[in-house]
């Protein structure tokens, strides 16, 4: 699909990026383009799958999530029923905003919001009483230098 996206596409996928509350008619003049054309594109990339969804974003510290933690885990154990226990604690615990399983030493990572340290410990604590973890580093974001949720769209090299 990203071969297939024109300059017009990437423009209003930019500006929904920015602010998917925007009028058809507000991205159309943003765009240069007429809402007819621009509608037809936005819906087929809803359709594609492309647009996954459109939703709001929340200030953590206002809702007293101030405290963010990155948890590095290392597994002993590789089997699927180990996998699985772990995929549900994971997917079943609001506190986690990203898991990524990785390459190299650390099998996993985990982003996790919560209000302070004590929080995080029970957190943790809950975690571990579900699945067996080998190794768990944890690490306090002392300052958020960049977070979005804007893709880039640049052209692709070829």
């Amino acid at each position: 699909m990203a071969d297939a996206l024109d300059d017009l596409d990437r423009n209003i996928l930019a500006l929904l990026q920015e602010d998917a509350t925007l009028a058809l008619d507000e991205i159309a003049r943003r765009v240069g383009a007429s809402k007819t054309p621009v509608w037809n594109r936005i819906r087929k990339m809803r359709a594609s799958g492309l647009i996954k969804s459109e939703v709001a974003l929340l200030d953590p510290d206002k809702l007293g999530l101030e405290s963010c933690f990155f948890v590095l885990i290392r597994t002993s154990q590789h089997d699927a029923g180990w996998l699985e226990r772990f995929l549900q604690a994971v997917r079943s615990r609001p506190e986690v905003l990203e898991a990524h399983r990785l390459a190299g030493d650390i099998d996993y990572i985990l982003k996790v919001r919560v209000p302070n340290a004590r929080a995080y410990d029970t957190f943790y604590r809950a975690l571990i009483k579900e699945v067996s973890i080998y190794n768990v580093t944890s690490s306090l974001s002392m300052e958020e230098i960049k977070n979005t949720t804007a893709l880039p769209l640049a052209v692709p090299a070829n």
